[in-house]
């Protein structure tokens, strides 16, 4: 990766300044008037994610406001329309996405479609003169990732990816508890991450999400233990599960274990699925600490259980809207010229790292990172 993530700058990505953002105005039931002009967003995917979360979410935003819709269901976009505020006449389609740029009103495109679909419309986002969020996994390939990076870099816009739980204040406790040195050097992680998916799911379709539950659910994983190590993993392994009688399950894999070692000793040992009730989140080990975040990778409803060497402490944090808390961050580094802690950069380290473990799983064999 060179010195774009080095550790320094990796942890610093993760953890200054991170609790005043997360922490300020977007606690659940409190809200906060401002008189700071608010950038306006367009929603480029209006599915569960997109209108239930995100839409939903910008009301509460201090610094951004939805004012325009791309969708392929002109009757859904214009009843959000109605419901939100947003001027009819800025109501796309993917057929004309690219007027987008006449339209002074949208500052920021926020792209929630399915994976194999973020590079195109990050590019042509980034042509059109917006600012860029992109919703996890950054693409489906590093080559991807790296087209989406040059193309805002060329047109002098900014790229961050949807990474919300760097903005959520259990999980940037945790940051500090694992890597601040009050508790020594990081030991172990182990995360897990699983559901049990409906039938029809673009999410098992190969071509539009570009594998398997790795790529929706294994990212938190693989996310929590580089921001807990401050590290890169060296080496990978990785094994996959496919069912051969489950027709969810044609074209990717139900379920991969992984492990991940870290330059400073750490091992992280993951799971995701696709096809089992399982957890969501993690334990990790210090020298001289074990913390325990329950519903980690949860819109709300973390708990983080501490033990400093031995006496437990059940933290209490602040439940936030981390939808809310990313967008304003974003729009805060897009108003201050200021570089976002989850960059376009940081996506494709994950893509280079999954492509890894992928290519551990089909091998057998640990793979170098």
């Amino acid at each position: 990766m060179g010195d774009a993530f080095s550790r320094r700058r990796f942890i610093q990505a993760a953890s200054i300044g991170a609790a005043a953002v997360a922490l300020a105005p977007h606690v659940r039931g409190e809200e906060e008037k401002t008189d700071k002009k608010k950038l306006g967003f367009a929603i480029v995917g209006l599915g569960r994610f997109g209108a239930g979360q995100l839409l939903r979410s910008l009301p509460e935003c201090q610094l951004c406001k939805p004012v325009a819709l791309v969708s392929g269901h002109p009757d859904k976009a214009k009843k959000l329309a109605q419901q939100y505020g947003i001027d009819e006449k800025s109501i796309y389609g993917y057929e004309n996405f690219d007027s987008i740029k006449d339209n002074p009103a949208v500052d920021v495109v926020y792209v929630v479609l399915p994976n194999s679909m973020h590079c195109e419309y990050t590019v042509r986002a980034a042509q059109a003169g917006k600012h860029v969020m992109c919703e996890k996994p950054m693409a489906v390939s590093v080559e991807e990732c790296q087209q989406m990076i040059d193309a805002c870099k060329k047109a002098s816009r900014k790229l961050a990816i949807g990474y919300r739980l760097h903005y959520e204040p259990n999980n940037l406790k945790a940051m500090e508890v694992a890597h601040g040195g009050q508790y020594g050097k990081l030991r172990q992680v182990v995360a897990d991450h699983a559901f049990n998916i409906g039938p029809n799911e673009w999410r098992t379709d190969k071509k539009l999400a570009g594998g398997g539950p790795l790529m929706d659910l294994g990212i938190y994983c693989l996310q929590a233990a580089r921001y807990l190590s401050g590290e890169e993993p060296t080496h990978v392994t990785a094994q996959t599960w496919q069912p051969e009688n489950d027709p969810r399950f044609k074209t990717v894999d139900a379920s991969m274990a992984f492990t991940l070692k870290f330059p400073g000793g750490a091992l992280a040992n993951c799971s995701c699925s696709y096809a089992e009730h399982g957890a969501s989140g993690y334990h990790f080990m210090t020298e001289q600490a074990y913390g325990r975040l329950d519903q980690a990778f949860a819109y709300g409803g973390i708990s983080f259980l501490l033990k400093d060497r031995g006496k437990p402490t059940q933290l209490d944090l602040p439940q936030i809207n981390q939808f809310a808390a990313e967008m304003d961050a974003f729009a805060d580094c897009v108003m201050n010229n200021k570089e976002s802690r989850t960059p376009g950069e940081m996506g494709m380290q994950d893509l280079k790292i999954m492509t890894k473990l992928y290519e551990a799983a089909n091998s057998g064999k640990t793979v170098a990172v």
